[in-house]
């Protein structure tokens, strides 16, 4: 089965207004697709609930509601393009914790019902399972080995490593794109869509991640989304997404993102051409190279 990325839609799009239609089906592609943070919760207040209550059943704290009825307003806003837009519509994708289903219900109240098209509960998208019931005491001096150790690859006894919840999301991303391919996200031609996932921190980087194909090395330098913080993907001119069309460069700084990522954000938003981004991508593999030949194999 073909694995569908935002690339393989760019490029379907284009196929099919070149007049290329017999050979890839039209589809569309959403404007936005904008990842959630859940509002504060109980755990982000107490760390030893989770030796009390399992880690998907803790609810939110009343900041986190408050926060989360603001986020919804905020979105709003985005989407509507502050009341400019009167075409646009909202498909939510949802983790099953308790705090993000929580956090996607207050969010809701900004909604109104015509404008949501759907909504998707969605387990790939749930938080990394540090395990069952938690000892306070024993995940403080795990969290430290895994500072130590790497946050992408340390597993947590009983629990996932960052790199199980990768794989994950790289799933989701395929479920993602074949509910795009196969049109499973009803709408009418003229509307703009709005993708908003509920998700996690952690798994938001994951996401981030996989979707602009960061290393491992870039991965660790991200910051983690505060509760109720977002990240807008907005789509560009020639079909790339980017944050850096709704996002400013010193934001994407405090992000945690090196000048090198912001940079390929810009030509992504701009529709730059992937020539131009290749000398800094190869620099995260190489350093040295061999003496440039021409096209004949000669040495110039």
């Amino acid at each position: 089965m073909h694995n569908y990325t935002n690339a393989d839609a760019a490029a379907a799009a284009s196929a099919t207004s070149n007049g290329s239609s017999d050979k890839m089906p039209k589809i569309f592609l959403p404007k936005r697709i904008i990842l959630l943070r859940h509002g504060q919760s109980q755990g982000n207040t107490d760390e030893k609930i989770f030796g009390r209550i399992a880690d998907h059943r803790v609810p939110l704290t009343e900041q986190g509601i408050e926060e989360a009825q603001q986020a919804g307003s905020k979105i709003r806003d985005v989407v509507s393009e502050e009341g400019k837009c009167d075409t646009w519509k909202a498909y939510f994708y949802v983790s099953p914790y308790e705090r993000t289903r929580r956090t996607l219900k207050e969010i809701g109240r900004s909604f109104p019902e015509n404008r949501i098209i759907g909504v998707r509960e969605e387990c790939k998208v749930r938080e990394q399972d540090f395990g069952n019931f938690q000892d306070y005491d024993k995940m403080k001096e795990l969290k430290v080995i895994r500072d130590k150790f790497g946050r992408f690859f340390y597993r947590f006894p009983e629990g996932e490593s960052g790199a199980d919840v990768y794989d994950r999301v790289s799933s989701f991303l395929e479920s993602f794109w074949r509910d795009i391919y196969m049109k499973r996200i009803s709408h009418d031609s003229s509307d703009e869509v709005n993708i908003v996932i509920v998700s996690h921190g952690l798994t938001i980087r994951f996401f981030l991640m996989k979707w602009f194909k960061w290393t491992v090395e870039q991965f660790e330098t991200l910051k983690n989304p505060k509760n109720c913080e977002f990240r807008v993907l907005q789509l560009g001119p020639t079909g790339e997404y980017s944050l850096a069309i709704h996002h400013d460069e010193k934001t994407l700084g405090t992000w945690g993102l090196s000048p090198e990522m912001i940079e390929d954000q810009k030509l992504r938003a701009n529709g730059g051409d992937w020539n131009e981004r290749k000398p800094s991508y190869l620099k995260s593999f190489f350093d040295t190279y061999a003496h440039e030949e021409d096209d004949n194999g000669d040495k110039k």
